[in-house]
């Protein structure tokens, strides 16, 4: 029922002339969904009041509640035709009063972490781009179908939105940037085995698929006391998103996943100066997957000690003053950071490898980012201790990767088994064909390359000469030759 309904409204907004990509697709449903989540919120919260003998006092004001918008419907449960808005009417409504009115909560809440404020960002950053009416009464009536409630429906919902953000990325342009492939997020979860209690946070947030899968993994493994609860869905989880349908893309992801307010901050992360990171910023865990390729202006590059156009070198030193003395990360970054050998690389692996413990790096295959065209490593390191020994590992699924072969769990399994263990200063790591350890003490000095070079690879056979190869045939025809006549004699 659930995929019908998204169906249902991808083909109606395919229909308007508003909505021109994927990228309008999720965005434009994003709103409508929170809208309608929110409705569900709202009355769960004033039941809830209503069985204490108390009274709940509605975020929205009447006029501004789905049921009175979106959906009146009369006593026979059935949208009411006199009193719903629709054609022209109905986007006028949603433009010049829906939308301002939501967007003045950012100013009227308390503080960020609250949902009225998460409100007012998302309505903020969002323009209704549906421009017939007559679709916009279509969608909302689908999007009223669909039940927010039960903790089994919203399992569904998030996995139909997941599969969303991973079509949008698969079609190319900027939409690859908000997605990277599940299995490989929770296998780097699954390394730094994030704790309850512990602070988690991505610098680079996109449609929050580190948190929604660290959230998964927490809740999966920890005692469901209500304050665990209360710690997981309020002091856990943090992020900040610079691009606009990121932002409430992800917030909508967390939202799904199980987080009521998110502590998803709208802000260009690199806008801050490092120098200003204290303690009480600093985080337990760092899971991120910084955007490829970017160029940042020279006014952004002062924030840094070390100052670099490169938009993923900018994010790795962000994360390393980010975290607290002991904590853990796993970041996603290009191949080509191991060897570059301008100062500003040499400079930055120079400071990683003598502030923080690179225990493990993760060689990925062309192909695993759909559409980035871009080969990528996974840097496992912790803050406190430097580097001694770094334990590689080439993934190698024995196929070609694409959007036809995408990565899967259990191309995982390997890594994620022997890598656990692969936390301490100097522990080597298992040696196979795939994996091998190498001491930071034999790294060259001027350039400190960490480019992947497997020792362990088995030499392939040289390649025989022609005459070898003549030689073969003509062995193999007597021994033919001999096969049949043998059979000859039989019959």
């Amino acid at each position: 029922m659930f995929e019908q309904t998204f169906k249902n409204i991808d083909d109606l907004l395919y229909k308007d002339s508003g909505a021109d990509s994927e990228l309008d697709y999720i965005g434009q449903t994003s709103w409508i969904m929170f809208l309608r989540y929110l409705d569900e919120l709202e009355r769960d919260k004033a039941d809830e009041a209503a069985l204490r003998g108390g009274e709940y006092n509605f975020i929205l004001d009447e006029a501004y509640r789905w049921p009175n918008w979106a959906m009146p419907k009369g006593e026979d449960g059935k949208l009411d035709h006199h009193k719903a808005k629709t054609g022209t009417d109905l986007v006028q409504f949603v433009n010049n009063q829906l939308f301002p009115y939501l967007a003045g909560f950012k100013q009227k809440a308390d503080n960020p972490k609250t949902i009225e404020y998460k409100i007012g960002e998302i309505f903020s950053e969002l323009n209704n781009k549906i421009q017939s009416g007559y679709i916009l009464r279509e969608i909302l009536e689908y999007a009223d179908e669909l039940p927010f409630r039960a903790s089994t429906d919203k399992h569904e919902l998030s996995h139909l939105y997941e599969t969303k953000i991973k079509n949008m990325g698969n079609a190319g342009r900027n939409g690859g940037q908000y997605y990277t492939p599940r299995p490989l997020i929770r296998a780097m979860i699954q390394v730094i085995d994030p704790q309850i209690g512990e602070k988690v946070y991505d610098g680079a947030a996109g449609s929050c698929g580190f948190l929604c899968e660290a959230y998964e993994y927490m809740y999966e493994r920890m005692d469901k006391t209500t304050d665990n609860l209360k710690t997981l869905q309020e002091d856990t989880f943090y992020g900040k998103e610079k691009k606009n349908l990121a932002y409430v893309i992800g917030i909508m992801n967390m939202i799904l996943h199980g987080i009521e307010a998110p502590n998803i901050i709208h802000t260009n992360t690199l806008g801050e100066n490092i120098r200003d990171i204290q303690e009480k910023d600093r985080y337990h865990v760092i899971l991120a997957n910084p955007p490829f390729g970017g160029k940042e202006r020279k006014e952004v590059q002062q924030n840094f000690d070390i100052k670099t156009g490169e938009t993923a070198s900018l994010f790795l030193q962000h994360f390393i003053k980010s975290l607290k003395t002991g904590g853990r990360a796993a970041i996603v970054i290009k191949n080509t950071f191991l060897s570059n050998t301008d100062n500003a690389s040499v400079s930055l692996r120079k400071h990683l490898l003598e502030s923080c413990n690179l225990h493990t790096i993760l060689d990925m295959p062309a192909g695993t980012f759909t559409g980035a065209g871009v080969k990528t490593v996974v840097l496992f390191f912790t803050k406190g201790e430097p580097t001694k020994n770094i334990w590689y590992y080439q993934l190698d699924p024995g196929r070609n990767m694409g959007k036809t072969n995408p990565l899967n769990d259990k191309d995982m399994e390997e890594f994620v088994t022997l890598a656990a263990s692969r936390t301490s200063a100097g522990v080597k790591g298992a040696e196979t064909e795939k994996s091998w350890n190498i001491s930071v003490s034999g790294l060259v000095e001027d350039t400190l390359d960490l480019s992947p070079k497997n020792p362990n690879t088995p030499e392939e056979a040289p390649l025989r000469s022609p005459a070898e190869i003549l030689e073969e045939m003509q062995r193999l025809d007597k021994e033919t030759s001999s096969i049949l006549n043998q059979i000859k004699e039989l019959i």
